[in-house]
């Protein structure tokens, strides 16, 4: 009850952070700060990446059959969409039709928008390619990438376009009436890890900074952006302390909510014990500091464990003042969220009909 206490005032402090300055509009990334911290006092909300696009049965072939429109493994489970929706923007730095994952931008486009006007919640993810090299954004076969794209690199005129690419991208994400979608960015994340380019091993903490600074200051200053609502998400870790995780850390007045991916990669204790840490660090910082809490990337690959959701995460959830999670996405051979076909489904189903789990039609009106 306590801790519940802490946390509901916690909330209050953030939401009135945000709502004093009555004689002050208030921006989208503003407004969509007060909205999570609101929706936080009733729960957590559910989370999927790339929830409209494809599942584990179906593919999306893209091309206009009005029988794919709003289909999803989610609402086939369970009778509602997802609260949060991810989406990612890898290749669109080198004017690709197509995301990473073969999504034509233009669907992306639809789905995050359509989304956003059924009263949901639209997050985005950036995996570039690597500038230096050519690869993916999971090629870490050069440490200077980072150095090379800032100012007075040699890619550092490859990257503006890069930057300009995906500012364009999002400048189109409006509402019918030409409103900007209110988003939550989140770039660069995992960042403490070292299996992409901008990982732990690969750039210094000041060239984190200042890769996080030049992209933020561009999308803020030179952009013009208000409705980008920004996430540092680190990997689940097991031992954060503030000195550690201040590290790499942006800086109070460059972070509106803090994230983690946490995905069960090795046994259930250690899963547990990690992020039982890592939470119970994060939650802690987060009050201090008045942001923002989110898993923002988790899941248990191919869902082995058909009882999982309600056995091992949510129990966990339960304990901090997280305002959602994000589970990734449901593809063929890897999958992490639910499909009415699979084991994990009546589990899926509990979740859901938890109070303090937040779908779509829980949030619409709040």
């Amino acid at each position: 009850m306590k801790k519940i206490i802490i946390w509901a005032l916690a909330g209050f402090m953030i939401t009135a952070c945000t709502t004093g300055n009555k004689q002050k509009e208030q921006t989208k990334d503003e407004l969509l700060k007060e909205r999570l911290a609101s929706l936080q006092q009733k729960g957590y909300m559910m989370g999927h990446q790339d929830d409209p696009f494809y599942g584990v049965t179906w593919k999306g072939t893209y091309a206009g059959d009005s029988a794919e429109l709003g289909r999803s493994d989610v609402l086939a489970t369970c009778g509602d969409y997802p609260a949060v929706m991810g989406f990612d923007l890898g290749g669109i730095e080198l004017d690709d039709a197509k995301n990473l994952d073969s999504v034509p931008f233009v669907r992306i486009h639809d789905e995050l928008i359509a989304h956003h006007q059924r009263g949901g919640i639209v997050t985005l993810s950036w995996h570039p390619r690597n500038p230096l090299t050519g690869g993916t954004a999971w090629d870490v076969s050069d440490t200077t990438v980072v150095k090379n794209i800032l100012p007075g690199g040699t890619q550092h005129e490859k990257f503006k376009t890069w930057m300009k690419r995906v500012g364009d991208f999002i400048g189109t994400l409006k509402t019918d009436d030409g409103q900007p979608v209110p988003i939550i960015f989140r770039p660069w994340h995992e960042n403490n890890g070292s299996w992409f380019w901008w990982g732990q091993k690969l750039c210094s903490d000041q060239e984190f900074h200042g890769l996080w600074n030049m992209l933020q200051d561009y999308m803020k200053e030179e952009r013009g952006f208000h409705n980008l609502l920004w996430s540092y998400s680190p990997n689940l870790d097991g031992g954060w302390n503030e000195e550690r995780f201040l590290q790499r850390y942006p800086g109070n007045d460059r972070v509106t909510l803090i994230g983690e991916d946490a995905y069960q990669w090795g046994t259930e204790e250690d899963f547990k014990t990690a992020l039982t840490a890592d939470l119970t660090f994060l939650s802690d910082f987060a009050t201090k500091n008045q942001k923002l809490l989110a898993m923002t990337e988790c899941g248990l690959k191919n869902m082995t464990d058909s009882t999982w959701w309600t056995r091992v995460l949510k129990p966990i959830m339960d304990q901090y003042p997280i305002c959602y999670f994000l589970l990734w996405r449901n593809y063929e051979k890897e999958y992490f969220g639910p499909s009415p076909e699979l084991p994990c489904a009546s589990d899926f189903k509990r979740l859901y009909e938890a109070d303090n789990t937040l779908f779509l039609k829980d949030i619409q009106n709040e």
